[in-house]
């Protein structure tokens, strides 16, 4: 259970953190961006969540996903090193990654196939969760990178559900265009 009963600690005064392990680290840290990413990534799925759109179902889709990316950011918080804690570590699992690419079906049955790249647009709700596919695919980049590094352990399912993470809020911005009718298409070379 979190407890927050004072907001300030001063413990970061130095430029330092903590992790869920205990393990303090530097602010900047390439793991402190990638769950910082994540948190960021998550506040504007809260503001495309207040965008006009007569979509219960998606409202609720989303937050899901804002309650997934507290999961993640806390998997991410707490890298697996093996040892052991006083606490069983939250983690990203596979049965989130399904849940998230059954939605991107669902959406994406009512959407015609696309004939070129589509403009971030067309209606505010498409184009704050245009925004959020780019957070999210910058917090991508930012986990697989920290991934790439042997002593810095990354689930497969953290980078699986933040891939499709950028896939959905994409099939999202479409859907909200009024199931892609709406949809700004790219003309490529239109201001040459």
């Amino acid at each position: 259970m979190v407890r927050l009963n004072k907001i300030y600690t001063r413990t970061g005064d130095k430029g330092m953190t903590m992790l869920g392990s205990g393990e303090r680290r530097v602010k900047h840290d390439l793991r402190v961006e990638a769950y910082g990413t994540v948190d960021e990534t998550n506040a504007t799925v809260g503001l495309a969540r207040l965008e006009p759109h007569d979509a219960p179902e998606l409202d609720a889709m989303l937050a899901e996903i804002q309650n997934d990316l507290f999961d993640l950011g806390a998997d991410l918080c707490t890298p697996d090193t093996g040892e052991a804690l006083s606490y069983e570590p939250l983690r990203v699992t596979a049965a989130q990654v399904e849940r998230l690419e059954k939605q991107i079906d669902l959406l994406n049955t009512d959407l015609e196939p696309l004939k070129s790249f589509v403009l971030p647009g067309g209606s505010r709700a498409s184009a704050a969760l245009h925004l959020c596919r780019t957070i999210s695919r910058r917090a991508e980049r930012l986990i697989t990178a920290l991934a790439a590094i042997e002593e810095e352990p990354v689930s497969p399912e953290c980078i699986q559900y933040v891939n499709r993470l950028s896939d959905f809020f994409f099939v999202a911005a479409r859907w909200t265009n009024d199931k892609g009718q709406k949809d700004v298409l790219w003309v490529p070379g239109q201001n040459r």
